[in-house]
């Protein structure tokens, strides 16, 4: 089992301003965290934070001592919902490892929390660094510990610690790469676990680009198979594909197994509405990219990945022909999203009423037109051309807009590029900052809710809800 910790940007940066408030003395915080509990994956999903007021410690450079009374509503929240508790203090002078204060004071708060608590499931300790940098540990019942892995920001710089000392003998293969970016940042690349969603036109050119940069496991979910009118841009497929009715995702997943580089890859034949098995494999990714045309696929991504506290890469391209063999638009989209910020809805690019008919055309396909006819929904664009030149140009840069964040190169800031519409009709780009965009006070109040009762809270997944991993 791996146990894994993700914050979003939100509560990253509210822990760490009270951490560090340049007095070089401890400080402490505390994190209310909903869970991912997956069979071989358990992450804690930071969802609250509580702040000890420096005035209510006593505080030295290297040891803090503090009163649990303000976190007994979270501890009350642990145990009605199994949430989980993580505390998180700081060692300003940069001791990389935990003292023996440490684990006294660990073992008497979570004896304590496990006495409140009815469940085997894991709480955490973690401590955060002057540079930023987190490390922790779970407790379990028993108060042994196990190391947490993997720690998680997804922020406008997407910040990934990984400990779990894997070693990588692919430093030839990723030569190129490594040249460009540095070892370091390779490394995070063999350790990631990307999901990416719908492997067409868009898809499959991104994750060529991400097997070729060394991405070490892929998830990927198309529901549909290879055809005729596909071959003109889907990456690695040909003409025997469509006859042998082969599945988008079986034949890349053939192709990358013979490229041979070494990345591991999972496959999901279905729409990510037809499987919560499907949609808890893409909760255990670092980062996903979304290549769907459908409003509410893309608005069940953008869900997914705020429960879950997952970066999301959202790719769109609009190509409208004349009808007479001229084109009057083209142009492509990459939205970054990250949790507890704006959203696709809030960004405008579609609304409840869109929201609606895509649902009831994934539903009710072939009633569709009666519906729309009838005005109970509104129309929506189910079959869009498109060409692989413009595909490839919005994939490619997707996947640099996605490597500008874990490693930036660009001079601007990354929240300057939360969102870039290339107009290729117009010849320009348009980047909108994260602070010009609308916040998403639903979505936000949904960060790291991880698991629940009723899946991503979604009446219509509760059929499924007996597919859950574990």
């Amino acid at each position: 089992m791996q146990y894994q910790l993700s914050f979003s940007s939100l509560h990253y940066e509210l822990i760490k301003n009270h951490l560090f408030p340049g007095d070089n003395l401890e400080a402490v915080a505390v994190a209310l965290c909903g869970r991912l509990n997956n069979k071989d994956t358990h992450k804690l999903l930071v969802q609250e934070v509580v702040i000890i007021p420096h005035s209510e410690c006593q505080r030295t450079p290297d040891f803090i001592s503090w009163k649990t009374e303000r976190i007994e509503p979270l501890i009350q929240k642990a145990s009605k919902y199994n949430y989980a508790i993580v505390k998180i203090h700081c060692h300003p002078g940069g001791y990389e490892q935990f003292s023996s204060l440490d684990d006294d004071s660990d073992t008497r708060l979570f004896s304590s929390i496990f006495g409140w608590t009815d469940s085997d499931f894991p709480h955490g300790s973690c401590v955060m660094l002057p540079d930023g940098r987190i490390f922790g540990r779970v407790f379990f019942p028993d108060l042994k510990t196990e190391s947490i892995t993997k720690i998680n920001i997804a922020s406008d710089n997407i910040k990934i610690w990984d400990y779990s000392n894997h070693t990588n003998d692919e430093l030839e293969v990723g030569k190129r790469t490594i040249q460009a970016f540095g070892e370091g940042t390779f490394n995070i690349l063999k350790n990631l676990k990307i999901g990416v969603i719908g492997c067409s036109g868009t898809g499959s050119p991104v994750i060529e680009q991400l097997v070729r940069l060394g991405v070490g496991k892929l998830v990927l979910v198309d529901p549909d198979k290879v055809e005729l009118k596909n071959l003109n841009r889907i990456l690695n497929t040909k003409r025997a594909d469509t006859k042998q009715g082969r599945f988008k995702v079986d034949v890349l997943n053939d192709a990358i197994s013979r490229f041979d580089l070494g990345t591991q890859v999972e496959v999901f034949s279905s729409n990510i509405y037809d499987s919560t098995i499907c949609l808890h494999k893409l909760a255990e990714c670092d980062i996903l990219f979304g290549t769907v045309d459908s409003v509410d696929g893309r608005d069940l991504i953008n869900r997914l990945s705020t429960y879950y506290i997952i970066p999301y890469f959202d790719l769109g391209i609009k190509l409208e022909a004349d009808g007479k063999g001229g084109i009057l638009k083209i142009v492509g989209t990459v939205n970054y999203l990250q949790p507890g910020r704006s959203s696709l809805m809030s960004r405008g690019l579609y609304d409840a009423e869109d929201l609606k008919a895509a649902g009831l055309y994934r539903m009710y396909p072939d009633q569709f037109s009666d519906l729309v006819k009838n005005s109970y929904i509104k129309n929506i664009n189910v079959d869009r051309p498109a060409v692989i030149s413009v595909n490839m140009m919005i994939a490619s840069y997707a996947v640099n807009e996605f490597l500008n964040r874990i490693h930036q190169y660009k001079v601007d800031e990354s929240r300057e590029f939360a969102q870039t519409t290339i107009d290729l009709t117009e010849g320009c780009f348009i980047h909108r900052s994260e602070d010009r965009l609308k916040v998403d006070d639903f979505l936000k109040s949904k960060v790291g809710y991880g698991d629940r009762k009723l899946f991503l809270d979604l009446v219509e997944l509760s059929n499924q809800h007996h597919e859950k991993m574990g």
